[in-house]
């Protein structure tokens, strides 16, 4: 393996200007990260992925996006196809379990099948947080509900459906978000519910799906383990929550460092994420200037985050047969048993 920097990158827009080239190309990103101002059609946003590993000489550079369906999707109809919220299959599940796995599985492979023919093979979902009573709505139905057995089994299925597509899945935002009463593009948030709640509670989805291949960082201050830290730079968290009682394993990667919860310089936010055992940073708005102050920062991947992406890597597979056509009928079969 050759040695990338520790970091994901954002671009600017539907195409590469001359200037990004040539930045990827010194900077040696890890990978990438696609949003809507990237996603015209199915043909410039494959030309535009594979230029992006072009400039870093690699074809398995890791592109990523975040296509949860409902309101957080970049690849938006009519180009691509619309899926429901997962706050909607949380309430077809909450009526009947086995319709509800059976929606995220679908809903999941559905939005492989739109990846996998962009060649985008990493999808920042699905959402395990569990919104509490008075959070604020930035997780919202982006969630399944807020019961975590349900949001654990609801997770699962619809992770497998992202990994039956070719495509892996990044469990988010670990270790929970759904107690933020602000949010966290804006503000700290900060979570004073005692270790024994948060275990059985928020924490719970993460640790039933810990042996997924990536994870994403909640910028949030849990003042059970850390007063002053959010979890994405927080050495007690990461390792006595993320890794130790959860039991994640995988590629952490944080959420976007250009977010306001965090404080300080970019370059600053991206060295404390991996001080405290982050294996990645994100940074996602695709300006240069930021993405040169955080290169600088930036180190080769370590070894031990190495292995971990080696052991994502073994996570994907072919893509198995898929008729979309009648997975997406199903879909919208089970989810009008809502209107019912």
């Amino acid at each position: 393996m050759s040695n990338p920097k520790a970091v994901i990158f954002g671009c600017s827009g539907p195409d590469l200007t001359s200037a990004e080239r040539a930045f990827f190309h010194t900077a040696d990103p890890l990978g990438f990260i696609l949003f809507e101002r990237n996603c015209n059609n199915p043909g410039q946003v494959r030309d535009l992925v594979a230029s992006l590993r072009d400039c870093v000489g690699r074809s398995d550079a890791p592109v990523l996006i975040d296509q949860e369906g409902g309101r957080v999707a970049r690849l938006k109809p009519p180009q691509w196809r619309a899926i429901p919220p997962m706050g909607r299959i949380g309430a077809l599940a909450a009526r009947d379990l086995a319709a509800g796995r059976e929606a995220a599985f679908a809903a999941a492979r559905l939005i492989a099948a739109d990846l996998e023919n962009l060649g985008i093979d990493v999808d920042c979902a699905p959402v395990l947080d569990v919104p509490a009573p008075g959070a604020h709505g930035i997780i919202g139905d982006r969630a399944f509900g807020g019961d975590p057995k349900l949001v654990a089994e609801l997770g699962r299925s619809y992770g497998n459906g992202l990994l039956a597509g070719g495509v892996l899945p990044v469990i988010k935002h670990i270790p929970g978000h759904g107690r933020a009463l602000v949010d966290s593009h804006q503000d700290l948030p900060v979570v004073d519910l005692h270790r024994g709640s948060l275990e059985v509670t928020d924490f719970a989805p993460f640790r039933a799906l810990r042996d997924m291949p990536w994870a994403m960082t909640a910028h949030v201050v849990y003042r059970a383990y850390d007063s002053k830290a959010p979890a994405t730079t927080s050495l007690r968290v990461i390792s006595e929550v993320i890794r130790g009682h959860i039991g994640f394993e995988g590629l952490l990667i944080t959420d976007d460092l250009g977010m306001k919860a965090l404080s300080g310089s970019l370059a600053s936010r991206l060295k404390a994420a991996l001080a405290a055992g982050c294996d990645l940073g994100l940074h996602c708005s695709g300006k240069l200037a930021e993405m040169e102050e955080v290169t600088a920062a930036a180190p080769p991947l370590t070894e031990l985050a190495k292995r971990r992406l080696g052991r994502a890597r073994a996570f994907k597979q072919r893509p198995e047969p898929a008729d979309t056509q009648s997975l997406a009928a199903k879909l919208d079969s089970l989810m009008a048993r809502l209107a019912a």
